[in-house]
């Protein structure tokens, strides 16, 4: 009796371990970042997330005359993003829709533009990723910090000028904790066109960090919101050329008559220390003979000149932060007829409830436009927006 009774125990203690070892049937399910789901054999991963923005606004008449010539209600921004791996943690994946009217680039395409990332990206090792698809390109600091990750309500007018936005193509990336290498070969035309011109888009961009690497990738998101205990810079160098550029814009814009060669330089910095945050940029956009024209005589041209932009905000204890921001955009002699001088000086406040997730955005603005020994034209713009994602 006590040999069988001994064999009886050693196979429930077996069964039992089988049983612990034998995968789920059903997905694993976790909460964190949105909602992850992976699969039971671990094959695949799901992270779901949306966010949206929605935003109340007003402009004035002029800078003296304080009625109101514009006013702005609408939904700004509503995603859904889709991120996880395929067959190995080392094969991402990312996927991002937007369906607002104002986030579809309607105006300038006349065709809801919903796809705004479809990429894939396979790690070679811990510091070596390459990827092909559909996503932003490597350009300056405040475009590709995720509209959902800013101090204020919008980027400035500097990066609405002269950004390179997205683009479909192949992108490697190369991190260390001191620097940080990336470069990408797209077809630049921007984003979901269906045919590319002869010309490619060439962009590289290299990062410096002499203080080291950013808590929780705070070079990536604005705002010292983790409050850094030791002082963290860091400095970006980039270059794009858009060879036989189709749009005024380079990878955005309406269409121009005949292409141009584009040239986009930029340098940006980014300091962050226990809850004070500085960041700047410049960019210089470049081509020969900006403007176009067809049989008729109408004009389309390349938006060529310069743009600064300046920002600091201090996070205090209880997450209220308080923003400044002056921007300033100068076109080129070429389209001086077609374009004006613009700066804007911007002061915000912001109420943090979960991070960049879930927060309360508030901000005044004085627009000023003018040309040179010519009367300066003054607007109030006033916003509030709230966002909240997961």
């Amino acid at each position: 009796m006590r040999t069988l009774f001994v064999i009886a125990i050693t196979m429930m203690l077996s069964a039992s371990t089988q049983a612990q070892v034998k995968p789920s049937p059903v997905p694993y399910f976790t909460f964190g970042k949105g909602l992850g789901i992976i699969a039971p054999d671990s094959t695949f991963s799901l992270n779901l997330r949306f966010r949206i923005q929605n935003r109340f606004a007003f402009k004035t008449e002029s800078g003296t005359d304080l009625n109101i010539s514009e006013v702005e209600a609408r939904v700004r921004r509503m995603r859904l993003r889709f991120d996880g791996f395929v067959h190995s943690p080392k094969l991402t994946y990312v996927l991002q829709l937007s369906f607002s009217r104002g986030d579809m680039d309607y105006e300038s395409l006349n065709f809801p533009n919903v796809i705004r990332d479809a990429y894939v990206q396979y790690a070679v090792s811990k510091q070596l990723a390459v990827g092909l698809g559909q996503t932003k390109l490597p350009g300056n600091r405040q475009r590709v910090n995720s509209s959902g990750d800013l101090q204020l309500a919008d980027r400035s007018i500097v990066n609405s000028t002269f950004n390179i936005d997205r683009d479909f193509g192949a992108q490697f990336i190369y991190k260390t904790s001191f620097y940080v290498l990336r470069g990408a070969i797209s077809s630049g035309e921007g984003r979901n066109i269906t045919s590319s011109d002869k010309g490619l888009a060439y962009t590289g961009r290299f990062e410096l960090l002499p203080f080291g690497a950013f808590t929780n990738g705070g070079d990536y998101f604005e705002g010292d919101l983790v409050r850094e205990s030791k002082p963290k810079l860091s400095i970006g160098f980039v270059s794009s050329f858009n060879e036989n550029a189709a749009r005024t814009a380079g990878q955005l814009g309406t269409y121009l008559y005949e292409g141009r060669d584009i040239k986009t330089n930029m340098v940006d910095a980014l300091f962050k220390y226990k809850g004070f945050s500085l960041a700047g940029e410049y960019i210089l956009r470049e081509t020969n003979n900006p403007i176009t024209t067809n049989e008729d005589g109408d004009e389309r041209y390349v938006y060529t000149g310069e743009g600064q932009n300046y920002q600091g905000g201090y996070v205090f204890k209880n997450n209220v932060e308080v923003v400044g921001r002056y921007s300033s955009v100068i076109p080129t002699q070429a389209i001086l007829s077609k374009e004006k001088y613009k700066e804007e000086y911007t002061l915000g406040i912001n109420k943090y409830i979960k991070g960049h997730r879930v927060k309360l955005q508030g901000d005044i603005t004085l627009q000023s436009s003018y040309r040179p020994q010519s009367r300066v034209d003054h607007a109030w713009m006033c916003r509030f927006q709230i966002e909240a994602g997961i």
